[in-house]
């Protein structure tokens, strides 16, 4: 588990744990550990999802303590909301390594060692975002839809070895994720201020009125590492996702860009 000591990766490592899982937790820095203080069956590493000198030794660590692994759950990200024009190259380049290469990354560290024991699963923690294409997510939404894609190929590569490939994609929860968002600075384009404050106000109230998101999130999550399938497979969980997925299949380019238009952005 990457991203592990805050958010919905301590809510994922806890729950897992209650049911009787052996979970290692991975995060930046190991001093959050102290939040599965004295939980016997959690085992926390520094690992900085970034870093391939961070995952390497990671790994090595990870894989002397066990001698089998079951799931890697790539959970760790960040989010960026900036307009085009007003975006800065250090968080682009954030958003980018922790998102997209961090998961390639973990991933790659670990294929070898599913592969010698014939099984093992990647469960990559996406969002809506991987779904479809929403006002000022041109820097998150490219890097969850960039696993979407890289999930789906990795899975051909890994057929013959029982390993299988799941993404996850699900909407706003109750957590301090879009609080801790980065966003570009205010600007003297009162088109940008008006947009960047409807879109916060509408994750704002999303993130409130999916209150009971985190339960299905989990119950789903577990239910994927204890059954896992061949190949690779999609799963969207919760009422946004499912809809915006659906929408967005059965309305078409033009007309789901209407109603974005038409709901989210006023025009």
């Amino acid at each position: 588990m990457t991203g592990a000591s805050g958010g919905l990766g301590k809510e994922i490592t806890l729950y897992f744990s209650k049911n009787n899982w052996n979970v290692i937790a991975t995060m930046i820095c190991i001093n959050e550990a102290t939040v599965f203080k004295d939980i016997p069956n959690i085992k926390c590493y520094e690992l900085n999802v970034t870093s391939s000198e961070s995952i390497e030794k990671a790994t090595i660590s990870i894989l002397k303590d066990y001698k089998s692994i079951d799931v890697i759950i790539n959970n760790a990200g960040v989010g960026y909301r900036s307009f085009v024009e007003l975006s800065e190259d250090e968080k682009i380049d954030c958003i980018t390594n922790v998102n997209w290469l961090g998961v390639v990354k973990v991933c790659r560290a670990f294929i070898p060692h599913f592969r010698q024991q014939q099984n093992g699963q990647f469960i990559n923690i996406t969002s809506i975002a991987g779904l479809v294409n929403l006002p000022l997510g041109s820097f998150y939404h490219p890097t969850k839809q960039a696993v979407e894609s890289f999930s789906e190929c990795m899975a051909y590569e890994l057929s013959d070895f029982n390993i299988s490939v799941a993404t996850v994609q699900f909407g706003n929860i109750p957590s301090n994720f879009q609080k801790n968002i980065s966003k570009c600075e205010k600007s003297t384009i009162e088109s940008y201020n008006n947009m960047m404050q409807s879109i916060d106000g509408i994750m704002s109230r999303k993130t409130c009125d999916n209150y009971d998101l985190s339960t299905s999130i989990l119950e789903k999550l577990f239910k994927i590492a204890e059954n896992p399938t061949k190949g690779f497979k999609k799963y969207s969980i919760g009422f946004d996702a499912n809809l915006m997925k659906y929408l967005r299949k059965f309305l078409g380019y033009r007309l789901f860009d209407r109603l974005i238009r038409r709901y989210v952005l006023s025009k």
